[in-house]
């Protein structure tokens, strides 16, 4: 594992994924939704949601990167915020 490079940083951006991944398993199982049509015009589930926040948010910190540069906590602050108007409209 050493060729990983593993930081603290990367530990917990996994950790954090995993935690997402069983949390919205169990409220699946849980609670089943039915699929609800957002701004987007198609079906998406809680799941889908996600996977769009994710993908979004590495667009964001990516262009974040290209055009900032430094300070990344604040891009994770506009993650968050993407995420809470994914959530919500999607």
């Amino acid at each position: 594992m050493e060729w990983m490079a593993w930081t603290w940083p990367t530990a917990a951006f996994f950790g954090v994924i995993a935690a997402l991944l069983i949390t919205f398993t169990v409220l699946a199982v849980r609670y089943p939704e039915t699929p609800r049509h957002g701004v987007l015009g198609i079906e998406t589930t809680r799941g889908d949601r996600l996977f769009i926040t994710l993908l979004g948010s590495a667009f964001i910190n990516l262009a974040w990167l290209a055009i900032v540069g430094a300070h990344q906590p604040y891009a994770m602050l506009v993650c968050l915020l993407y995420a809470a108007a994914v959530f919500r409209w999607v």
